[in-house]
């Protein structure tokens, strides 16, 4: 199975490059492919050779794109868009990654792939555009929607973490917000499972759900982080309220991920699992 992948420094990109096996990638940074322009990208599906597309490319600064709303729409909508119309001409199945943000995140039930969408800010309109142009293209194609990535690289809630605890040892976190902490090497184990059956069984083709499991709040995933690597830290819990964003957060980032177990085989991961292997990574442990 030869990948052509969108994405080389990003966090699901990098575990994409470790964890690839026997897979052959084609790797486009954005030294080679700007995602600021959508003809460019889809370009580069006209000429490839690959058997299946992963887009691990995205806008993800929720705060800022409240204010360039413009760029990440590019980003997140106009040049998936364009990726997915090439490949639905050429016939090769893509893996799109979505996010929690394209609901309201409203009451305390996971949101099943087939709930009513409606998102509280710019990051999530732009993913839930792209969402729509994949969709409209009409090739073959599974849109993965995940939650609260973490890794060893890049940004992430366990590097911020980390991070202010070197300079105190007592937080102030918001208990408010629920979600499943998803380690990006568990979303790029996903999205090669299923770019290699598309491939064979293109009929698996839609929308999927991919979290960590169980869910917690981000000041108890803030206590196992460390707890996990052996440093004490006072928690505080606070509400959304007294730490203001400029983007409006989900309260409900619960993600039904049953359909891609039922159609796929993809259990959700342990994250506390996937956290010891980060920390290990970072060599927090």
């Amino acid at each position: 199975m030869k990948i052509l992948l969108f994405g080389q420094t990003g966090q699901v990109a990098q575990e994409v490059q470790r964890r690839a096996g026997d897979a052959v990638l084609e790797v486009l940074g954005r030294d080679v492919a700007d995602f600021t322009d959508p003809i460019a990208c889809a370009a580069h599906v006209a000429k490839t050779d690959a058997d299946a597309i992963i887009n691990a490319v995205a806008y993800t600064a929720v705060d800022r794109a409240e204010e360039d709303e413009a760029a990440a729409m590019c980003v997140n909508a106009d040049t998936p868009g364009a990726i997915a119309q090439a490949a639905a001409a050429r016939g090769i199945p893509m893996v799109h990654i979505s996010s929690d943000y394209v609901f309201d995140g409203a009451g305390q039930v996971p949101f099943a792939p087939n709930h009513p969408t409606a998102p509280l800010g710019a990051y999530g309109r732009t993913k839930l555009a792209g969402e729509a142009a994949v969709r409209a293209a009409g090739g073959v194609h599974a849109i993965l929607r995940t939650s609260w990535v973490v890794s060893a690289h890049g940004s992430n809630f366990v590097r911020t973490m980390l991070r202010l605890r070197a300079e105190r040892d007592a937080l102030n976190i918001v208990a408010d917000q629920i979600g499943g902490p998803t380690p990006a090497a568990g979303i790029a184990d996903a999205c090669l499972a299923i770019a290699g059956q598309l491939i064979v069984a293109p009929t698996k083709a839609g929308t999927y759900h991919f979290s960590g499991a169980p869910d917690v709040s981000w000041a108890d995933f803030a206590r196992e982080i460390f707890a996990q690597a052996g440093l004490p830290c006072t928690i505080t819990d606070i509400p959304s309220s007294a730490y203001p964003t400029p983007a409006q957060r989900p309260m409900n980032s619960r993600l039904d991920c049953s359909a891609a177990m039922a159609t796929f085989g993809i259990p959700r991961p342990d994250w506390r699992d996937g956290l010891a292997d980060i920390l290990t990574d970072l060599g927090a442990s």
